[in-house]
């Protein structure tokens, strides 16, 4: 080959790899982007995941563009830089991502320059804010590609976990053809874990409270024996023991249910304590960590200060 020849060669090359690592298949460290063969309402991770697959869970997260940090409100940037430290393998976002109406623009002033970062780590599920901009359609176009969009929810395949992120709207999507949905995939994909997110928690002691709206979608995941139930929309952390859909501990088969709306917005002190509740707090902006393995679970809430204020650990059903 010519010292020309050579050289263009070698150009060629250097563009094909800058190519790669600039959005092309390299640039997603989950392996978990969709793929237009997956059937709908499904998303893939890795073939081959890790024996411990880290997972970063939180909700309520971005101020609206510009405005400042000040003491535990608009703290998304701290949130992003401790989940990144964190070293999460997949990132389920529980709603209300951006405020105040989730537009496109928004998500690009805020929210994309801190949690953006691990955005092809990233499974979102839909808040009520997403909604403020009719038919969620900033939420749609920021996460295309993380969610095979309307109506919202999916199901996830991760290291042998089941996780059905769902759509807790239930004022703008039918939660009967949802929750038929959530029966029938449990059905057909049976797993020894599974978790199930969404914005509006079953329980709450905080500001909003227990949202009754969601009981068909947790009476769908108990009767299928699912594990963890992740949600956000009041603003603090808080932990509930192994319940059913109705408000009765179940040790053994119960779902154990985390709200996490501490992803930075701000936070809300949390009313009279519910039944249920193990653990909450309302003082420090942060994230939780779980570490996912074949048959069990870890969990850690983390706060920005890098203080880990609630742990434990629970066997699979």
């Amino acid at each position: 080959m010519s010292l020309p020849g050579r050289a263009l060669w070698l150009v060629l090359l250097a563009l094909v790899v800058l190519a790669y690592s600039c959005g092309g298949p390299a640039a997603d460290p989950s392996a978990g982007h969709l793929r237009a063969a997956l059937p709908r309402h499904h998303a893939a991770l890795s073939a081959a995941p890790p024996s411990d697959l880290r997972v970063v869970a939180v909700g309520d997260i971005a101020c609206v563009p510009g405005k400042p940090a000040v003491g535990t409100s608009c703290r998304q940037a701290a949130t992003a830089a401790l989940a990144r430290r964190l070293a999460p393998d997949l990132v389920l976002t529980l709603g209300d991502h951006q405020y105040v109406v989730n537009s496109l623009a928004e998500y690009k002033g805020s929210y994309d320059l801190s949690w953006g970062s691990l955005l092809f780590r990233t499974r979102p599920a839909l808040g009520n804010h997403e909604y403020m901009t009719p038919g969620a359609v900033g939420y749609y176009a920021y996460f295309e590609g993380r969610q095979p969009g309307p109506p919202g929810y999916y199901r996830v395949g991760a290291n042998g976990w089941n996780v059905y992120v769902l759509n807790s709207n239930c004022r703008w999507i039918s939660c009967g053809a949802e929750a038929a949905w959530l029966g029938r995939e449990m059905a057909s994909h049976p797993s020894r874990c599974s978790i199930i997110t969404m914005h509006h928690p079953r329980y709450s002691s905080g500001e909003h409270g227990s949202m009754a709206v969601v009981r068909p979608l947790w009476q769908v995941a108990y009767r299928h024996r699912n594990d963890v139930a992740l949600a956000g929309h009041d603003h603090d952390y808080e932990r509930f023991r192994a319940m059913d859909a109705g408000g009765h501990l179940r040790p053994r088969r119960g779902m154990v249910s985390f709200v996490v709306g501490t992803g930075g917005k701000n936070l809300d002190q949390p009313g009279r304590r519910r039944p249920g509740s193990a653990y909450r707090q309302a003082r420090a902006p942060g994230v939780l960590l779980l570490v996912l393995t074949p048959g069990a679970y870890a969990w850690s809430f983390h706060s920005i200060s890098g203080a880990v204020l609630d742990s434990g650990r629970r066997s699979c059903h």
